[in-house]
């Protein structure tokens, strides 16, 4: 494992933040020591201008898609802004891709089918308007999109996972591609109000068949999924506790194999808040920074 990278993946950034406030944020991450930012590029059919306010406002970050939909964009668009970026901020913009959920998908009437098979033919575009392998990777769970992943990209962006499937990832994707699970934490060390908080977040991903089935690889069943997750599921996927009990629960993701985890911090932090504190805390005891 070649990094260990520490990132954030937080919503607010494409929320209601207005520039002004997301680019600050991104800013305080960079002097903090973070690696990079991720956030949803939501649904529409192209890439959000935020990304690139976020690279003009900083000098160092990276930043990520987590995703754009393959449903929603055109290969030789989003081509075409993420080569504008890497010529105005060389090596800085990473584009995230992703087959979302059909819940998600068919919402707007887009027939979501075979998106195995939609993520190949959206490399093949994104091939022929020259995009470069390198500065692209995948939203990947099961073994094929996995293998796809290693196969056609930098790597893989594993979202609402355990542990156990970071250490299958790097197994796939073998020892020289990226592999940067997203994982959400709870800062909180009561018990009660910690799980209470992370059910908050659980409880819609657990309706989501490809969370789900992947879940159920591991051994998880339904008993498991039932009312925001059972305490065991919640605990394996959601570290919480002190800023150093967080960590160690982040720590098993790097043992597994992870070059860069992406922090998503619950508590105090949605679409409309920034939990600058959470992060704060997270630096001194993961990067060192205070």
């Amino acid at each position: 494992m070649a990094q260990r990278l520490v990132s954030v993946w937080q919503p607010f950034f494409l929320g209601s933040a207005s520039r002004d406030a997301a680019v600050e944020a991104a800013r305080e991450l960079e002097e903090l020591g973070y690696s990079r930012i991720w956030f949803s590029a939501g649904f529409g059919d192209d890439v959000p201008a935020r990304f690139r306010e976020i690279l003009d406002g900083t000098g160092r970050i990276g930043v990520a898609p987590g995703i754009v939909s393959i449903w929603h964009s055109s290969p030789p668009e989003v081509a075409a802004f993420a080569r504008d970026a890497e010529r105005a901020h060389p090596g800085r913009f990473l584009l995230g891709l992703g087959a979302s959920h059909a819940v998600l998908v068919e919402k707007d009437g887009t027939d979501y089918r075979r998106p195995y098979s939609k993520m190949v033919s959206y490399l093949d575009g994104l091939d022929q308007a020259g995009f470069p392998r390198e500065r692209r990777i995948l939203a990947a769970l099961g073994p094929r999109m996995l293998e796809l992943s290693r196969d056609r990209s930098a790597g893989a962006h594993p979202y609402f996972i355990p542990a156990e499937h970071t250490a299958e990832a790097r197994a796939a994707l073998g020892a020289d591609r990226l592999l940067a699970p997203e994982v959400a934490v709870v800062l909180d060390p009561d018990p009660v109000t910690a799980r209470a908080t992370a059910r908050k977040y659980t409880a819609g991903y657990l309706t989501l068949p490809n969370y789900t089935n992947n879940l159920r690889r591991f051994g998880w069943a339904d008993e498991d999924f039932a009312a925001g997750g059972s305490d065991r599921l919640v605990d394996a996927i959601i570290p919480w506790g002190t800023a150093e009990q967080v960590a160690a629960g982040l720590e098993k993701h790097y043992r597994a194999g992870a070059d860069e985890v992406a922090i998503q911090v619950l508590n105090g932090g949605d679409a409309r808040s920034f939990p600058a504190d959470a992060f704060r805390a997270l630096a001194t005891v993961l990067i060192g920074r205070r």
